[in-house]
């Protein structure tokens, strides 16, 4: 363990593969949900924020502003399947069954063991997470801390 992850206050949780940002640009498992938000196949300027409940696998997707996605009829959409693949990559599939409270068979697909029934959720609070984050990328590099990131290390994070 390096000097900055003995200083943090939340263990720095590495992916288990690196992962492309393109078509899953924001993953979390946050506020009891795999939630996400996923770039269009058709429309570079639209975005689809997408979730799937922990333990009723209730799921959602909508653009940004709220408008169902197209694709979502009473079964999950391609948007969904993405974000959970993505979720995989990030956390693992044993993480994130876990977190969905969900029996994955055999086979190992995660997403076919998903049961739930279509619930619409708001976009709103997925999708400013994001643009919050995105706000980070905008800051000029410090050796000081940002308040809301003080678990991440100020110094020595490249040694």
């Amino acid at each position: 363990m390096t000097a900055w992850e003995r200083r943090s206050v939340v263990p720095v949780v590495p992916p288990v593969r690196p992962r492309k940002l393109a078509k899953v640009p924001f993953v979390e498992l946050a506020d009891g949900r795999l939630q996400g938000v996923v770039s269009s196949g058709s429309d570079i300027e639209r975005v689809y924020v997408s979730s799937i409940a922990a333990g009723t696998h209730a799921f959602s997707c909508s653009t940004n502003n709220n408008r169902v996605c197209g694709g979502l009829y009473g079964v999950p959409c391609k948007h969904l399947r993405a974000l959970v693949a993505e979720a995989v990559i990030q956390y693992g599939l044993d993480r994130v069954a876990g977190y969905l409270r969900v029996e994955v068979g055999e086979d190992g697909d995660l997403f076919d063991a998903l049961d739930g029934e279509e619930e619409r959720t708001q976009a709103s609070m997925v999708f400013s997470r994001f643009l919050r984050h995105l706000a980070y990328l905008e800051l000029p590099g410090t050796g000081q801390a940002v308040a809301e990131l003080h678990w991440f290390p100020a110094t020595g994070a490249g040694a």
